[in-house]
């Protein structure tokens, strides 16, 4: 192990005499031996209290787009705090940064401000609703829109149908079992199952709440042909589209996933790479959806539109619209690719990668997968275990293979020789500790997931 725990665990043991396992989320602890508690970020770089130094590839889940602590945008936000905080009333800067979404994404007729993507998200579902007078929704499998309620159902392997609406069941207790019938699944990049969804369901169906580029599955990407598929599916049965670009915009391209794909959305959400980790999110959309709100569709909020993230959000948008930031990152994204891929072809290890290379995520099969059941169905323990030594090697990605690794302005050679070089070493740590036929991905079945 090239780091040590020792303050970090013992922070651990102290912070859970207060706090539930020890942390301020769920998905921050790691394991009574193995959860981090950070002591500064600076460009794509993190140190924990053990002065472990870090390259990052979780960047927050991706809102340090521009790296850690980025100057211009701190300097912004220096200037954001002299407005003098929250009023419970509005600012200049407000309508000054909505302007400039509206520039960069023309489905951004109208914006709305909250503080977090599941804000967002759920704002833009009570909205479609209101605008249609429906309740029912639908959802790709394995997307991922946020905690709370309406998004929070899953259907287990074992229970998984190839026709007809699967059965969902809650991912957290205290989700009211009553409310699961609101919710449609289908798979990714089956138009053909969309189709019947909504030739079945329509007329109660106000939305479908779409992630282009999957950001909790790996980053398993839309087909272009499914994206206008559904955006002529979603016009024909009268279903607003909700694209959820929480952690695809402003990131894939200055206008997001909807740039990519050439397709434009009714409602649209963005939130991590807003503002560089200052917490604000934002609701978009057509100007007769959004008219809605205070006619009848309550928003709000205390700390919504706070001058210090608007300021920041102000500035990261204009690098991130003027400059080369984008290009750089998904440049480095690219490298990064290569890289691995010539270590793992060096050992007969059969994978792909998916996702943007801004966002992009390591699967080990010769085909990449296309929806979440390829994914569940498929041996991930290899990646699992992979994940484990690269934070021994002080190379942070999330341990979940679900989750891309996301790529920042800040990362240049050295992160790349310093992952590289981990990457390696985590590479051979887990073949060697395979069994004594030495099978690899790509080589052997899946194993069962549950």
């Amino acid at each position: 192990m090239a780091r040590k725990m020792t303050r970090n665990n013992e922070h651990y043991r102290r912070a859970l005499q207060k706090m539930p396992l020890g942390v301020a989320s769920n998905f921050r602890f790691w394991g009574e031996e193995r959860t981090i508690y950070v002591k500064q970020g600076r460009g794509a770089r993190v140190t924990d209290l053990d002065d472990n130094v870090y390259v990052d590839y979780r960047m927050g889940y991706g809102p340090a787009i521009l790296g850690y602590a980025d100057p211009r945008v701190d300097e912004a936000a220096r200037e954001g705090m002299k407005v003098g905080g929250v009023f419970a009333l509005s600012t200049e800067r407000e309508y000054q940064v909505a302007e400039r979404i509206s520039r960069m994404v023309p489905a951004a007729e109208l914006v709305r401000f909250s503080n977090s993507g599941t804000e967002a998200v759920m704002a833009a579902l009570r909205l479609a609703r209101a605008y249609t007078q429906k309740d029912n929704y639908v959802i790709l499998e394995g997307s991922y829109h946020g905690l709370f309620d309406a998004a929070m159902w899953y259907t287990p392997m074992e229970k998984w149908a190839e026709v007809g609406d699967p059965v969902v069941y809650p991912y957290s207790e205290g989700v009211p079992l009553a409310t699961r019938n609101f919710a449609h699944f289908v798979q990714a990049n089956d138009a053909n199952q969309l189709e019947d969804v909504l030739k079945r369901h329509g007329k109660s169906i106000a939305c479908l709440l779409i992630e282009p580029i999957m950001g909790n599955c790996l980053g398993i990407a839309a087909d272009p042909a499914y994206m206008r598929a559904a955006r002529e599916l979603c016009d024909r049965h009268g279903v607003v589209l909700i694209i959820d670009e929480v952690k695809t915009g402003f990131r894939v391209a200055r206008g997001g996933a909807q740039e990519l794909y050439g397709v434009r959305a009714d409602l649209c959400t963005f939130a991590k790479a807003v503002a560089n980790g200052y917490p604000i999110s934002v609701l978009a959309g057509r100007e007769e959806i959004m008219r809605k709100v205070g006619k009848g569709v309550a928003h709000g909020g205390t700390y919504t539109a706070h001058p210090v993230s608007l300021a920041a959000a102000e500035k990261t948008l204009q690098i991130l619209a003027e400059t080369d930031a984008l290009e750089k990152l998904a440049n480095y994204g690219t490298r990064l690719r290569s890289g691995k891929s010539a270590i793992l072809k060096a050992r007969g290890i059969a994978h792909s990668f998916v996702g943007h290379p801004s966002m992009s995520g390591l699967y080990f099969a010769a085909q990449p997968p296309r929806t979440y059941r390829d994914w569940k169905g498929s041996d991930y323990s290899f990646y699992d275990a992979v994940a484990r030594v690269l934070h021994d090697e002080c190379i942070l990605c999330e341990p979940d293979s679900r989750e891309p690794w996301f790529m920042s302005a800040a990362h240049d050679d050295s992160c790349l020789k310093d992952t590289l070089s981990a990457f390696e070493i985590a590479v051979d740590a887990t073949l060697n500790a395979q069994d004594a036929t030495r099978r690899v991905p790509g080589s052997r079945p899946a194993s069962p997931a549950v």
